[in-house]
């Protein structure tokens, strides 16, 4: 697991580790990332091994901060509306900065 800070923006690169190890070592790191938003990059991505990461965004999202995944492997529709999946890191970046300003809006 790699983790770059741009900003309030963490991205987290999953490396080496299966989706569930690395589900697990980010849970127990989120309190490290919970004061900013968060980028996945997931290398290795099933949609029936997501649930901790589908409850992970869940809870970063109910701290006003944006939580997004980066994988050309998974399907947005496979998921509820409030977990994302785009395919590339500049769609996250620029989902985040749409979100913000609905947040800056009070939308």
């Amino acid at each position: 697991m790699t983790i770059e800070q741009h900003n309030s923006t963490a991205i987290i690169t999953q490396e080496k580790t299966n989706i569930s190890e690395f589900s697990k070592k980010l849970s127990v790191l989120h309190e490290r990332f919970k004061e900013g938003n968060v980028i996945l990059k997931l290398n290795d991505s099933k949609s029936d091994s997501m649930d901790v990461l589908v409850s992970l965004s869940k809870t970063h999202r109910q701290l006003n901060h944006s939580f997004v995944v980066v994988s050309s492997q998974l399907n947005q529709d496979e998921f509820e509306d409030d977990f994302t999946v785009v395919p590339t890191l500049q769609e996250a970046h620029d989902y985040i900065e749409m979100e913000q300003m609905e947040r800056d809006l009070g939308i």
